[in-house]
């Protein structure tokens, strides 16, 4: 599915998000720990917005990791990243985020940009971007959500259940991918389940942030050092 809608994606995401989707990227990236030589991956990296608003807010690391299971949204980060010039900063690679095959403590960042709800099991995902963080390393989730507010939620599911299919059906000629879309989003967990399973994964102080009244949120939390 990835692979079919990956010509479009990035329009229908400014788009549908009315451009709030850079800042929610860039406010994702700020919440990993600054510092110059961090090594930080990327999963679920699609054509790698997040990927580039990390390598924007920390210009000085050593080490980043891009992954997708998706070859066409990975050949469009490519190209991203070559335009601007940095295709030395990054590293690619094809593989799944719920079995990355990279090293245990390996990492002082994981991310994560509105792809964790597509993983086919989400606390196993969870697992693993623990293992593969270094002890007291980051992680940082960006997914949407539902607004709490019962007006605002009505309006927001409206809208996710008739205008998103549609666009998506008109731009990317994929109708079927767009309501997968608003029927993930409607089922992902509510904010206090996902921490509760942040936590359950071996995260430490899990928090999240929610933003634009909402309808997207940032989830963060860390490894424990070796010293805890």
């Amino acid at each position: 599915m990835f692979d079919r809608i990956a010509p479009t994606y990035d329009l229908l995401n400014h788009l549908l998000s009315f451009g709030r989707d850079y800042s929610w990227r860039r406010q994702a990236a700020a919440q990993i720990g600054a510092g110059g030589g961090l090594t930080i991956v990327d999963l679920a990296t699609g054509t790698g917005d997040l990927l580039l608003s990390l390598l924007a807010r920390h210009r000085e690391t050593a080490h980043v990791v891009g992954l997708d299971i998706s070859e066409g949204m990975l050949n469009l980060c490519r190209e991203k990243l070559r335009r601007r010039g940095l295709a030395g900063r990054a590293e690619l690679r094809r593989a799944d985020a719920a079995a990355t095959q990279l090293a245990e403590n390996s990492f002082d960042g994981v991310t994560i940009g509105f792809g964790i709800r597509n993983t086919p099991d989400v606390p196993k995902t969870l697992r693993e971007m623990h293992r593969i963080l270094k002890p007291g390393g980051t992680a940082v989730i960006l997914e949407f959500s539902l607004p709490r507010t019962r007006l605002w939620r009505w309006c927001y599911l409206q809208y996710l259940r008739l205008a998103v299919p549609f666009l998506g059906s008109v731009i990317s000629a994929d109708g079927q991918a767009y309501r997968y879309l608003n029927r993930s989003i409607e089922k992902f967990y509510p904010a206090t389940e996902f921490l509760s399973l942040m936590r359950d994964a071996g995260f430490r102080d899990a928090s999240v942030i929610p933003l634009t009244f909402g309808v997207a949120s940032i989830y963060r939390g860390r490894k424990s050092p070796i010293s805890e």
